[in-house]
């Protein structure tokens, strides 16, 4: 730590870099009255567009935020994604309130959450780069670099959401186990002197090397493998040996008039052996990264942020132990072994070239799986994450035990719903089956009112349960079964009230 910094700002939370898994918890603590700043490295937005991709996962959760309809307004949505090879992921067969791709550049979604985050009381610092960081058992003493010179910010609560080099994760000692690159791929943003030459969609060469170009608004992204990358895979993308890259693959001459962005992407699989470390956590790509397949990054991150973000709340409040931010760790690390599994399995059937590929029959079949239509929903729901289920109590037969709950009408005549209450305040929710009458399970959650909202859902609308305890991000905790004796319905969710929600408020 230097001696030149002085200590000038003390917050809650802290959080290392402003992209969609920092935007995202700004915003998740900031709604809970949890003071955060976002610390930015750089001064301005970036001059490019990584992804242009929100898929039905982050809808869903953004949904529980009352924010999925302004994201929909900003484009379009279609019912099948890329897949492996040619072949198209059919996303209408999957079982969720949005069974489609929304294409909305990664830049506006950065816009929109910021403008949540700051709507909802978080503060945004640009411009502010983390350059090192010491916890003890109280908090974490960070050093700030910036335009101003250095500063010491103290906070009870460090999360690194700074990327695939992250600095907090290396000053904070996690490993970051993996496996590193062997294939790379250059991706360019152009304008062409001509577009007619390269054609929207997949161009394959005489020599089997392909191109595939994207349409976007006043250019064209273009996407080939790297012939001949550099030992360091960081070094700058030229525009020369991307245009050789770009003739050679296609076998004839494609002028580039103007690059607007060119860069270079590995195959890279690592996952952080631990999501925490103290009173430091991590998310979204300093937690793990992988091969882009599906554009799935910016979607993953923003899963990890909701995660993290209500149980860092409830921890940073008082009302919860710092244990329950192990279930963090706990749950977004099988998730992102999951997500790597996936990631690396597209990225492998993708090298699969030619009818004498050993890997063909294997690309072949997938892509029959994603396009029938009984294994279409369930592989597009593990692919995209709907399938996501954390650990439950209760029935554990019910469809809906540790998923997400599907939006249920809540009232006698359907007036209100789980999502519209969910995003209105920052807690959970009991649902009581409206055709159950009167309901004792209510006094038994009545303790943690200020965590927990009880209502009574439309008659009927509980699938097979006469009670629900739903968690702050959609998923349900706790499932009651008709067939459970009422005794035993109250010590469930009694003890999973306390796991989730810490100690009820007369005990606080």
């Amino acid at each position: 730590m230097s001696d030149n910094a002085s200590q000038d700002e003390v917050v809650d939370v802290l959080i290392a870099g402003a992209g969609p898994a920092g935007l995202t918890l700004g915003g998740e603590l900031a709604r809970a009255g949890v003071r955060a700043l976002v610390l930015e490295r750089d001064p301005d937005p970036p001059g490019f567009c990584r992804g242009f991709n929100l898929n039905a996962r982050s809808l869903e959760l953004l949904d529980r935020r009352g924010l999925a309809t302004r994201f929909l307004s900003e484009g379009p949505t279609v019912p099948a994604t890329t897949f492996v090879g040619p072949s198209r992921l059919n996303l209408v067969a999957m079982r969720t309130e949005h069974p489609y791709a929304l294409g909305i550049p990664q830049t506006r979604v950065e816009e929109l959450l910021a403008e949540w985050a700051v709507g909802s009381g978080a503060r945004i610092a640009l411009g502010r780069r983390l350059t090192g960081l010491r916890q003890d058992g109280d908090a974490v003493t960070v050093e700030v670099d910036g335009a101003d010179g250095p500063s010491i910010v103290r906070c009870r609560w460090l999360v690194g959401c700074d990327g695939g080099r992250s600095t907090v994760r290396k000053a904070a000692g996690i490993g970051f186990p993996g496996t590193p690159a062997r294939n790379f791929t250059l991706l360019g943003d152009v304008v062409l002197a001509d577009p007619s030459v390269v054609p929207f969609g997949p161009n394959t060469g005489p020599g089997g090397r392909s191109v595939f170009a994207i349409p976007r608004p006043g250019y064209v992204r273009l996407v080939t493998a790297d012939p001949e990358p550099p030992a360091d895979p960081h070094e700058p993308v030229t525009l020369g040996s991307f245009q050789r890259a770009i003739d050679a693959a296609l076998g004839h001459r494609a002028e580039i008039a103007e690059a607007l962005w060119l860069t270079r992407f590995g195959d890279a699989a690592r996952l952080a052996e631990r999501f925490r470390a103290g009173r430091v956590l991590l998310a979204g790509d300093a937690a793990h990264i992988h091969p882009p397949a599906g554009a799935i990054g910016v979607n993953a991150a923003i899963d990890d942020a909701v995660n993290v973000g209500w149980k860092l709340a409830l921890v940073a409040r008082g009302q919860a132990p710092d244990t329950l931010l192990d279930t963090y760790h706990d749950e977004r690390h099988a998730a992102g072994r999951r997500l790597l599994r996936n990631t690396r399995a597209q990225a492998v059937l993708a090298q699969a070239n030619g009818d004498d590929d050993h890997l063909t029959p294997v690309r072949d079949l997938l892509s029959e799986l994603a396009e029938s239509g009984d294994t279409a929903g369930p592989l597009a729901e593990a692919i995209t994450g709907v399938s996501t289920r954390y650990s439950a109590s209760g029935d554990p037969g019910h469809p809906w035990t540790g998923r997400m709950v599907p939006d249920i009408p809540i009232g006698q005549d359907g007036e209100d719903s789980l999502t519209a209450l969910l995003a209105r305040m920052p807690g959970g929710v009991l649902l009581l089956n409206g055709a159950a009458g009167s309901h004792a399970l209510s006094s038994v959650a009545s303790p943690w009112a200020d965590r927990v909202t009880t209502a009574r859902t439309h008659p009927h609308a509980l699938e097979r349960a006469h009670a629900i305890l739903v968690r702050p991000d959609g998923h349900a905790a706790w499932i009651g079964a008709p067939s459970t004796p009422a005794d035993t319905a109250a010590e469930e969710l009694r003890e999973t009230l306390a796991r989730w929600f810490g100690r009820p408020a007369a005990t606080l």
